[in-house]
């Protein structure tokens, strides 16, 4: 965060300039810790400084006080406390416009979109074009909105690894996970004046030979110091780590830099400082070497875009080659903790961007431009607290950890697992014959066009199940000995969301007549009506589909009528059929009508007995049994022998 310039005043009366050189004497103290970065030393003596003073007479010492203790907290990512000062700062009068800004920000990083988008707005009506007040007003606004609109990730606790302190940085190295933490058994016996808590050092976990994680050690070797270590990346090889190091030097800066250390027999090195530039006035930390061990990734406070900027190096070439990413990347805000999955996908954390508040994880993957193109990662990933660290197991798969200080009051940071699970898109049925019987053992294919081809057998009660890419147009075709080929398209959604798709397989046997459902004429005619047309297309589509077979379509009617008048009825009925089959496009040659008037009574099969229970299975309705029935089971009979069916004749039909 960038200094801030602050005035200075002094009282008038003899006591209160006793008492001021008394505050004075600390305020130097303090401020000397907050130009350091020592954030926990400094808000301790703010604190003290800021109890003593008189609320009335004292107002203005008492408003630049609460501003320091404001950035003190937001720096240890403490909101709560951090926009309450600020809160106080505005209170007493004192004159930073930009307060404004950090208490929007505070309220941002805990939650509090309404009273973020209102400092946010408050600050812009004074400065409308500070582009980092813009884009956090931008992000305040869409977060109710990203938090509904929850991703797929499943993000835990890593009870395991995480102790009373903060841990954090995860990074993996082939099969071990190293992390950053401060907990009470670290190296060193200091606290930091940064955190409060003990200098942090690098620990590792690995997995047993039933590969369950194990409880964290300390890296072996001349590693963690006195001094605070971690953050760190490793090459290719993973013989060479890069980490970081903050080593406190009395009356200067705490100097945070960059440094390597090597593997040899389970142990690592003394760590060796990385030289970047000869700049000694800027920090260089949070390392990251791509997968190709090309670049090397940082974060810098160096001049750039504005706060801390996200800066490569070519650790081939070195002189000459260090380049800042750039404004698609970084902000006025802070871009930290890069992360290669590749060396054209980075992960990184930013308060510059729009986000949930604090520090969110983005991805940036590089176009064929030469540009970057950023996305944030969305909640569950990101929250109004600071998220920061990622690291994957592989490239191959969403999931590995990520550090946040996630609803921790005392800001300190946790890791968290995270995944994001397969989609489970499957198409699942059911081969079914006209009777509506399973079809077992038929053969299912699907091909899509994203070149997929899969088969599978249908389970003796007919079912079959597919798994499905999200997006996809699939053709499939389903068939049995004994039956023709049915074909079905479809596209799957294009949504990241879990989905079952339902499709039933109806063949056609090739051994005997196959009723054609809902094909209607007008009455005593042979002229088919409109609502027919679906049932006749299905049987185009059929034909197409087994174009080797020839069919004979047949009409049937009731008892009603002469002999010689349902015979002739029924025959132009069929040719109706034919005629239109013809007139799709089927050649004449494949087809053929007949029509059996009332000489051909229905059987009773499963299908109808379901639908029509007063009829056993087997039953053939014949005139003689009707005339037995009552009148509405009569009506039942006689619409059940009006029917339009087909029957394969051949399956070695040749067009030429």
């Amino acid at each position: 965060m960038a200094t801030r310039h602050h005035l200075y005043y002094i009282c008038i009366t003899l006591c209160l300039l006793i008492l001021a050189s008394c505050s004075g004497a600390k305020m130097s103290v303090a401020d000397e810790q907050l130009a350091r970065g020592e954030y926990f030393d400094a808000q301790k003596t703010y604190r003290k400084i800021y109890n003593k003073l008189n609320p009335r007479e004292e107002r203005k010492l008492r408003g630049e006080v609460a501003a320091k203790l404001g950035e003190c907290y937001t720096q240890l990512g403490q909101n709560a406390r951090a926009a309450a000062a600020y809160q106080n700062a505005l209170r007493y009068g004192y004159p930073d416009s930009t307060l404004l800004l950090q208490l929007a920000k505070a309220h941002h990083g805990q939650g509090s979109y309404p009273q973020a988008i209102k400092a946010y707005e408050d600050y812009l009506n004074l400065w409308p074009d500070d582009k980092n007040a813009i884009q956090g007003l931008s992000g305040a606004r869409k977060s109710a909105e990203i938090k509904r609109n929850k991703t797929r990730h499943i993000v835990r606790n890593a009870k395991l690894f995480n102790s009373r302190r903060a841990d954090f940085a995860p990074m993996f190295n082939s099969d071990v996970l190293y992390f950053t933490t401060t907990n009470e058994k670290v190296t060193g016996t200091k606290r930091s004046e940064i955190t409060g808590m003990k200098r942090s050092d690098i620990w590792m976990v690995r997995k047993n030979e039933r590969g369950e994680w194990q409880r964290p050690e300390p890296v072996e070797g001349e590693l963690n110091t006195e001094w605070d270590e971690g953050i760190a990346s490793f090459s290719p090889d993973g013989s060479t780590m890069y980490l970081t190091r903050a080593m406190r030097v009395p009356d200067r800066d705490t100097g945070v830099d960059i440094y390597t250390s090597t593997r040899s027999d389970a142990q690592w090195s003394s760590p060796v400082k990385f030289e970047i530039t000869h700049d000694t006035i800027s920090s260089y930390g949070h390392p990251a070497v791509s997968p190709s061990g090309e670049y090397l990734y940082f974060t810098s406070d160096m001049p750039g875009q504005g706060g801390k900027d996200i800066w490569r190096i070519n650790l081939r070439e070195r002189a000459g080659s260090l380049e800042n990413l750039g404004e698609a990347i970084n902000t006025p805000g802070d871009e930290v903790f890069p992360y290669m999955l590749t060396d054209s996908i980075m992960y990184f954390s930013s308060d510059g961007h729009p986000g949930l508040g604090g520090l969110d994880l983005f991805k940036a993957t590089l176009t064929p431009s030469g540009g970057w193109l950023v996305e944030n990662m969305g909640s569950p990933m990101n929250s109004e607290g600071d998220d920061f660290g990622i690291t994957f197991a592989t490239p191959a798969k969403e999931a590995g950890y990520f550090s946040s200080n996630r609803g921790d009051g005392r800001g300190y940071d946790h890791l968290y697992s995270f995944e994001l699970p397969d989609l489970k898109i499957l198409i699942s049925g059911w081969v079914l014959d006209k009777d509506e019987e399973p079809v077992p053992n038929a053969i299912i294919r699907i091909v899509g066009n994203d070149g997929s081809n899969q088969k599978a057998v249908a389970r003796n009660d007919g079912s079959f199940s597919f798994p499905l890419e999200r997006g996809v147009k699939y053709v499939m075709l389903a068939g049995a000995k004994g039956y023709l080929n049915a074909k079905q398209e479809f596209t799957s959604d294009s949504a990241e969301e879990d989905a079952e798709y339902g499709i039933d397989f109806i063949l056609a046997s090739v051994t005997k007549p196959n009723i054609v459902d809902n094909i209607f004429y007008d009455f005593d005619k042979a002229t088919l009506r409109p609502e027919s047309k679906e049932a006749l297309d299905g049987v185009v589509q059929m034909l197409r589909d087994n174009p080797n077979i020839t069919i004979e379509m047949a009409s049937h009617t009731d008892r009603k009528g002469s002999d010689e008048y349902n015979i002739a009825l029924s025959e132009r009925r069929a040719k109706s059929v034919v005629d239109y089959l013809i007139t799709a496009g089927i050649p004449e040659g494949r087809l053929q009508y007949q029509g059996y008037g009332e000489s051909r009574p229905m059987t009773i099969t499963k299908r109808l007995a379901r639908e029509f229970p007063q009829f056993a299975e087997g039953q053939t309705l014949s005139e003689d049994f009707i005339v037995t029935l009552s009148p509405e089971d009569q009506d039942s009979a006689d619409q059940i022998n009006r029917r339009t069916e087909f029957q394969v004749l051949s399956v070695d039909y040749q067009m030429y």
